[in-house]
């Protein structure tokens, strides 16, 4: 048995009562809501493992349910959207969704991407790994990052990303590489997933900090490498 609770939100029902069919086959405990305000208000009731969101929601779209529900929970959340285009992709990843997928797509396939991330959170849940550099300290088994002694919220994407690249410091990852090892599957979207997250975490960790971590290797990929910020210094 899987006892992983996920809450699907969608506002069509025969997508929801579906999707609810497929996952309760894989014995996951499924709740649905159909707005954007009951998602909120499920999502702190259920305390779901696993969030699937559609976008255009009644009430609150799934934009602004993702942008609420950052700022108190990490939990994983596949977006779901008829909207194929590449800037509602990277805007739903900035958002902090975890994964983004296009309708219509087949139950099969989002049981699969399900499972994916259950699978690589189960995985690195029995590590006990810390990692110290000036300024940041990154635990994965906790799944926290840590500036200055401050903890910030950060997705499981982001976290993990950062592993892979400060487990391996001066050591330069292609897009495809990052994608291959942080998405786990043959995902559908493109290397400009990587450049999104990449930006995201260099906000987080970076910011106005006295140093920087994630370096580009122009016409190759990222690399992690701790540098002295030169425009942070007094």
């Amino acid at each position: 048995m899987n006892y992983r609770k996920i809450l699907v939100v969608d506002d069509e029902e025969n997508v929801s009562e579906l999707l609810k069919l497929y996952l309760e086959a894989e014995n996951f405990e499924v709740h649905i809501a159909e707005d954007g305000l009951e998602a909120l208000s499920a999502a702190k009731q259920f305390q779901p493992d696993l969030i699937i969101l559609d976008i255009m929601l009644p009430f609150k779209d799934g934009w602004q349910v993702a942008k609420e529900l950052r700022l108190t929970m990490d939990t994983p959340i596949i977006m779901l959207s008829a909207k194929g285009e590449e800037s509602d992709k990277i805007l739903g990843l900035n958002l902090g969704g975890d994964d983004y997928v296009t309708k219509p797509f087949s139950p099969g396939e989002i049981v699969a991407r399900v499972n994916a991330i259950f699978r690589r959170s189960k995985s690195n849940g029995n590590v006990d790994k810390t990692l110290h550099f000036p300024h940041l300290t990154i635990d994965l088994s906790k799944y926290e990052v840590i500036i200055q002694d401050e903890k910030i919220t950060t997705t499981p994407k982001e976290v993990e990303l950062l592993w892979m690249l400060s487990s391996s410091p001066g050591q330069v990852f292609t897009r495809d590489q990052l994608l291959d090892k942080i998405w786990g599957y043959a995902y559908l979207g493109d290397t400009r997933t990587v450049d999104t997250h990449i930006k995201r975490l260099r906000r987080k960790i970076e910011g106005n900090h006295p140093y920087t971590y994630l370096q580009t290797v122009w016409g190759v990929g990222y690399k992690f490498e701790v540098i002295k910020s030169e425009k942070n210094l007094i």
